[in-house]
């Protein structure tokens, strides 16, 4: 049987590259999408590219979608969980309805994608799950607050869910992006514009990435064969780091947490029942 891959959001970008490479690879695979234009665009692919309309914030329509395909494709052997949108503004000016329907997208529709693909993997002992986060949760972007701490959820629920079900013998990654050539920060961005007479020193921030959109340094393609080859890994790591600037966000909050944790050490030494020290004079 054909290995199966369900990759969500395959309209365009990062989704889409990695539809492309995932077939073009030999596998099969359902790509989710938001309507039947989508759909039939995809489904036009070469190879098996089979699509399935759902929104992934619609948490009463995903179980129902992935028992359907695991009834008439097959079990899923990869999930990847790349649907999701960006919202700009200062978290002060985002209405927490917007937030909400944020985190049903970017981090509680992985969640639910998840929980139904899990069943039929535990019971096969064997499955990927993928979940496509991003690097601004390395370095907490100004006026990206709101996207940057959904992703930072989904870093956290990634490696939870990894030690829990690794025992089943399922794998799960969280993928953190830097910028690549799509259009994240075009049409699947959402802006807020309220509180800008407060938030001028934001405004050069802004600016700029709007301008880097269509100017990114990462390369999709390449950014699927990554996650090709992060797939048939037997040895994956919790978190993957994608792209030059991903690098050295990390390692800059690498530097930061050091220093923090040196300056912490007077007070965490101090803090427990049975600690040996007092806590420094004010």
């Amino acid at each position: 049987m054909t290995e199966l891959w369900l990759i969500t959001g395959v309209s365009s970008g990062l989704g889409r590259s990695m539809a492309i490479a995932a077939l073009e690879a030999g596998f099969a695979v359902v790509g989710t999408v938001r309507n039947e234009v989508d759909a039939r665009s995809f489904e036009n692919l070469p190879g098996p590219a089979h699509a399935r309309i759902l929104d992934v914030g619609d948490h009463g329509a995903v179980s129902g979608v992935v028992e359907e395909i695991e009834r008439t494709l097959g079990p899923v052997s990869v999930l990847v969980n790349n649907a999701g949108y960006g919202q700009e503004g200062p978290l002060e000016a985002i209405a927490i309805s917007d937030l909400q329907r944020l985190y049903d997208v970017n981090l509680f529709g992985a969640l639910r994608l998840c929980q139904a693909v899990i069943p039929s993997m535990r019971a096969r002992g064997d499955g990927r799950i993928i979940n496509i986060s991003s690097a601004t949760t390395l370095g907490a972007a100004p006026a990206i607050g709101a996207y940057s701490s959904s992703k930072a959820a989904l870093n956290c629920l990634s490696e939870v869910l990894a030690k829990e079900v690794g025992a089943f013998g399922i794998k799960v990654t969280a993928v953190l992006p830097a910028s690549f050539r799509t259009d994240w920060a075009g049409r699947s961005l959402t802006r807020t514009g309220e509180g800008d007479s407060h938030y001028g020193h934001l405004a050069e921030t802004r600016a700029a990435r709007a301008a880097r959109d269509g100017r990114q340094a990462g390369d999709p393609a390449r950014f699927a064969a990554a996650i090709l080859a992060l797939a048939a890994d037997e040895n994956p790591p919790l978190n993957l780091l994608l792209g030059a600037s991903a690098l050295r966000g990390a390692r800059a909050r690498i530097a930061q947490m050091e220093a923090e944790v040196i300056a912490s050490e007077p007070a965490a030494l101090a803090t427990d029942f049975d600690s040996p020290v007092d806590l420094p004079a004010a």
